[in-house]
Parts: structure tokens; C-alpha cells; sequence
């Protein structure tokens, strides 16, 4: 059928996606712990109950019972069907969504995944030249040069990138496919042919004799990196290209790394280089965050704001510091909800945080810090610069520049102190401030969306049958005997169940195990049939991950199944899965091939009664 939305597409959108972005955009969400929490939007209630768990990667009501993956929860909150939540999500990181007659793209199922790895293969060589490479000694000194420690360069993953073409291209090919990955991580460089040095098989490095800074995203996974040169070769700071995985406009370098450091951040500073990053860390300042050569976004704010509700702009205090500045304000406005918080530091010509805070340290950096300009104060003076507010004419030419951008504050407290403060510079009242505004409560609450309604969950079955023998393998089996007096429990798991509990918490315990499909399928309990195809699932897509396989599912009574299955279950200890997993697909075979064999017997006895009747 044309127009199918191919499958290993919507895979690779949700690994890229993060969940916690999802909702939040949606829902306000509020960090607990490892987790994120709210008021559930599928159902009335006065506490919360809906949690978001990003490691996970779903969500789940213990109101409602509603739960599910990011595309999941785009489809109910929205009221969308299963294409268009694809497209909404996908649009909601700027990915065009392709549209095939088939499968074409079936052989490239998580191929985002092979990045990744391929990624993180070069960040573990990059920092283990660092330590062992004969060259590594100018790199070292140049770091130690910033004022940076060992400790802080292995808490940032700062590695070396040796002098020479192919370095890296010899210590990652093994020959198993590993150069197309390098190429679309974007280490590799293909080589034109009237080129000279040719390298091997026309590729070079794209990082040479530089310093390497590995770029994470939330979930500390390797994206890509920038390289310092340690040479006088232009440009002094090399980057990862866009990569199928990297996408410079939504990630910020040290995000990752601060959120480690701090177990409560209370704010950000945004800063313009790893560099000032890292020397900032170094000196106790671990809030900081760099943009990758792109302008600050209304992304990169809302994943900030989301941690914490202060965020400082650390600038160049010269004109072009300024201008910058004026940019990140822009594009800060519609972002400004009450609670959050943003001020403006402008440094002394000539310097940088590295720079200053070697001077200064922590303690006279953070003064500066506190003392940051609010950006009230600096909308107000940017705006009033080259005007005589104390003329007619200079207020009412204050108001004009004004207006059109106060109306992109989003309405509330924050939004009514700084009209109010235009009001009073321009000597009019505020009502006549909002007049010109002319956008009223009234419009903004038609606009609102209405609130989704909840999903039913009835059809979902009690998974506790009670019909099966099966008892865990002799090596996983609680102390029994300290429990003999205990009433027994209501219901036992089948095996078939307590297999898909497994699969679903690891689902790469499946690539080790060869089942009789057939048999199985033939002679398996009410459990087998889904079992086998998470099995096959796994089997095709080994780099699969818990919330895709969820995703296959999803909108379906099996996806609310297994939905409530992974989120109820706290079974076997980490290092006894795979074990326990055979365990429980040899007890199925076992059951299996007894059912099988009853069936053969009960053939042969009705041939042989269909023979004396004859």
C-alpha cells in the first residue's frame, strides 16, 4: 500500500526522541527524583499520579492506569490517529516523515543505534590516546596550560585525536561494516580521487591532532564531537557535522555533564565553548552549557527551564557581545513564563569565563553571577538606546519597538510587571498599554485545547491464570522453608507470561535462544504466540530497546498488556535474567512437546478405532 510510513523510521524517531520533551511541551512536569510527575491529563485528580520515567522512556497514570511511549502519548493527549501523531512528533524535531510503497527501508532497522555504538567506539579510543598515545604529551600540556585536571577531563570524556589520515579509521574497521557507520557519524571523510595521500579505501579521518570533546545528549549517549586544534590549521574548533543522530539546533554541550554533577540544579549559565564549559567545572561553576555554533533556541531554553527556573546569558561585554545578546533575548520572550528567571552577563572586554574565572575564581565568578543584569533592565536600556525618553516623541517611538515584543511574552504576572513598566516609562496608562496589546484573556482561553478525555482500559486482562506448574529454575528459587508458615500466594505465573516480563525488561536476553517456532506455536499456552513475536522482533532488530518494542504495539490490547506488565514488574535480580529466560523457554519447549506428544497419541488411537470399525 503506498503511503506507509516505513517501520524502521518510526523506531529510529522514538529512540531519538526523549520523552520528558514530549510531555513536557504538553504537560507541565515537575522532576521527582529519577523521575518526572504531574497532574494526569487523561483524568480528574487532585494529586498527582502520572509519572514519566526517562529511563524507561514511557509514562504511566496509577490513577487511570494510563501509560505508554512518547508516540503513545502524543495519539491520546492529541486525539490523533496513529499517522498523524507520527507527523506531529516528528515535526516536533523538525524531521520530514517519508512516506514508501513497502518496506524499503526494512534493512536499515536502528541504524541510529549502529551510530551510536560507532560513536561511542571512537570516544573510548579518543580517550585512551590521551593516556597511552606517543603524541599525547603536547595535548596534555595544553590542557594543563587551561588549568585542568585529569579528574575533570575523564568527567568531561576529553580525549586525543592523533596527528595523521587514518588513525581511527584503522583502529575501528574490522571489516564488518564499521566504515559506512563511521561515515554517517561523520569521524569519516571520503577522500576525492585526484586528491592526494590517498588513504584506505578513500576515507580519512575528519579529526587530526586534535583535542576531542564528546558531545552527550540527555541520556549521556555520544552524538559527536568538537575537536581544538593544537596547530596553527584553521578552523581552531572543528565539529561534527549533522548526522542522522546529531542535531546541533537542539543539543547543548554540558548538559549532561551538569546535570551528573548536581542533584538539584537551581540554574544555568549558557556560555559559547566547551572550553569555558569545562574550565568553569573545573572551578566549581558545574551549571554551565554551551550552544554547538548555533544561536540559543526556544529548545535549548525549554530543556534548561524544564531543570531549572534561572538562566544566565554569559557574554563578551564589546558590541558584538551585545548584539548577541539582544538575539538570545528575542528569542527568549515567548518562552518566558512566570517562574522563570533570566539575567544577562556581560564580562569585562577581552575576556571569557576561561579566562576570568582563572583570574577571579569561584567565589568572585559567582558574586558576578548573582549580580547578573535582569533582563527586564536590559530589554528596557537596549530598547531606550539613541532615544530621548523624556520626549513625546521618544516615548511613543520606546512604545512602537516595544509593544511587538512584549506581546510574544506569554500572558501572566511577568508579562503584566513589564507592561506596566512600559506604561510607566512611557507616561500612559496601562490600560492603554494593553489596548495596544490587544490581546485579551478572553481569546487566549478560546484557543486552549480541551481536555482530552481518559482511555478504557476494561478489555485488559488478569494476567495471574493460575493454571501453570511452572516453578522458577532450582538457582532462582526463593528460601521456601523460611515461608512455610506463610499463606500461599493467590496465583503463580505461567511460564509463557513470566517470559515476556523478561524480554520486555531486557529485550537482548532473546538472541541467544533457538525455540521450535512451530512447536511452539502449535502446542504453546494463551501466552506463546505474543512471546514468539517479541522474540522475532528482537532476533531481527538486536539493538532494540524496551520502549520501541512497546511501540509496535501501541493503540493495541496487547500494547496496554505489556504496558502494565513492565511497569508492575520487580522480579529477578539484573545478572539472572538471560538465565532464568532459557530456563522459562526450555520449561515452554518441555510442556510443548508433552502436548505434542498426547496429540500424537490420541491420533494413533483414533486410527487404530477407525481401523476396527472397518
Amino acid at each position: 500500500m503506498a503511503g506507509l510510513i516505513p517501520q524502521a523510521f518510526i523506531d529510529d524517531l522514538l529512540s531519538r526522541v526523549d520523552i520528558v520533551d514530549v510531555i513536557d511541551k504538553r504537560v507541565k512536569l515537575r522532576k521527582t527524583g529519577k523521575n518526572y510527575s504531574a497532574l494526569c491529563p487523561f483524568h480528574t485528580e487532585k494529586s498527582p499520579s502520572f509519572s514519566v520515567e526517562p529511563e524507561k522512556q514511557f509514562y504511566y497514570c496509577f490513577g487511570c492506569g494510563a501509560g505508554g511511549n512518547a508516540l503513545g502519548f502524543v495519539m491520546d493527549y492529541e486525539r490523533m490517529e496513529f499517522p498523524q501523531a507520527v507527523e506531529a512528533l516528528a515535526g516536533d524535531y523538525g524531521i520530514e516523515v517519508p512516506r514508501e510503497e513497502g518496506a524499503k527501508q526494512d534493512r536499515r532497522h536502528s541504524e541510529n543505534k549502529k551510530v551510536f555504538e560507532i560513536l561511542e567506539s571512537a570516544n573510548q579510543y579518543y580517550q585512551l590516546q590521551l593516556r597511552k598515545h606517543p603524541a599525547k604529551q603536547k595535548a596534555v600540556d595544553y590542557l594543563k596550560s587551561r588549568g585542568l585536571t585529569g579528574q575533570i577531563a575523564k568527567h568531561f570524556g576529553i580525549g586525543f585525536a592523533p596527528p595523521g589520515w587514518d588513525n581511527l579509521l584503522k583502529a575501528l574497521d574490522t571489516g564488518a561494516g564499521e566504515i559506512e557507520q563511521m561515515l554517517l557519524a561523520g569521524l569519516l571523510i571520503k577522500r576525492e580521487k585526484e586528491e592526494g595521500k590517498e588513504s584506505r579505501d578513500g576515507q580519512y579521518d575528519r579529526f587530526r591532532d586534535r583535542i576531542m570533546f564528546p558531545i552527550r545528549d540527555s541520556r549521556g549517549r555520544v552524538l559527536g564531537f568538537g575537536g581544538r586544534v593544537l596547530t596553527d590549521e584553521k578552523p581552531k574548533y572543528l565539529n561534527s557535522p549533522e548526522t542522522p543522530v546529531y542535531h546541533k539546533g537542539n543539543e547543548l554541550y554540558g548538559l549532561y555533564e551538569a546535570k551528573r554533577s548536581n542533584s538539584k540544579l537551581k540554574r544555568f549559565i549558557i556560555v559559547e565553548g566547551y572550553m569555558d564549559v569545562v574550565a568553569l567545572a573545573q572551578h566549581g561553576i558545574t551549571y554551565a552549557v554551551a550552544t554547538l555554533g548555533t544561536a540559543t533556541s526556544a529548545t535549548h531554553l525549554n530543556r534548561l527551564f524544564r531543570i531549572a527556573p534561572d538562566v544566565v546569558y554569559c557574554f563578551d561585554g564589546d558590541a558584538a557581545g551585545r548584539t548577541a545578546a539582544w538575539r538570545g533575548l528575542e528569542t527568549t520572550l515567548p518562552v518566558l513564563q512566570d517562574g522563570r528567571q533570566v539575567r544577562f552577563l556581560f564580562l569585562p572586554e577581552g575576556e571569557d569565563p576561561d579566562t576570568l574565572i582563572r583570574k577571579i575564581g569561584h567565589d568572585r565568578f559567582s558574586t558576578l553571577v548573582d549580580n547578573a543584569t535582569p533582563l527586564a533592565n536590559f530589554f528596557f536600556e537596549h530598547l531606550s538606546e539613541d532615544i530621548d525618553i523624556d520626549a513625546i516623541d521618544g516615548k511613543a517611538k520606546l512604545s512602537s519597538k516595544a509593544i511587538p515584543l512584549l506581546r510574544q511574552i506569554p500572558e501572566g504576572i511577568y508579562r503584566q510587571l513589564m507592561l506596566d513598566r512600559l506604561a510607566e516609562l512611557a507616561s500612559v496608562s496601562s490600560q492603554s498599554i494593553e489596548t495596544m496589546i490587544n490581546k485579551s484573556t478572553a481569546k487566549a482561553a478560546a484557543s486552549a485545547p480541551a481536555e482530552p478525555m481518559p482511555p478504557s482500559y476494561d478489555d485488559i486482562p488478569d494476567y495471574d491464570d493460575g493454571q501453570s506448574d511452572y516453578t522458577p529454575a532450582p538457582q532462582f528459587q526463593r528460601k521456601q522453608q523460611a515461608g512455610a508458615n506463610k499463606p500461599p500466594k493467590a496465583k503463580s505465573k505461567s511460564p509463557g507470561l513470566k517470559a515476556i516480563e523478561l524480554i520486555l525488561l531486557r529485550p537482548e536476553i532473546a538472541l541467544e535462544t533457538t525455540p521450535d517456532m512451530q512447536l511452539l506455536r502449535e502446542n504453546g499456552d494463551q501466552y506463546t504466540d505474543l512471546l514468539l513475536e517479541l522474540i522475532e522482533l528482537v532476533q531481527h532488530t538486536p539493538t532494540i530497546e524496551t520502549y520501541t518494542l512497546l511501540g509496535h504495539f501501541y493503540g493495541t490490547t496487547v500494547g496496554n498488556e505489556l504496558t502494565l506488565l513492565i511497569k508492575n514488574e520487580k522480579i529477578t535480580p539484573h545478572e539472572g535474567v538471560a538465565q532464568e529466560f532459557m530456563y522459562l523457554v526450555d520449561t515452554l519447549a518441555a510442556e510443548a512437546r508433552k502436548k505434542q506428544k498426547k496429540k500424537e497419541l490420541v491420533e494413533q488411537l483414533r486410527s487404530k478405532l477407525r481401523s476396527s470399525q472397518t
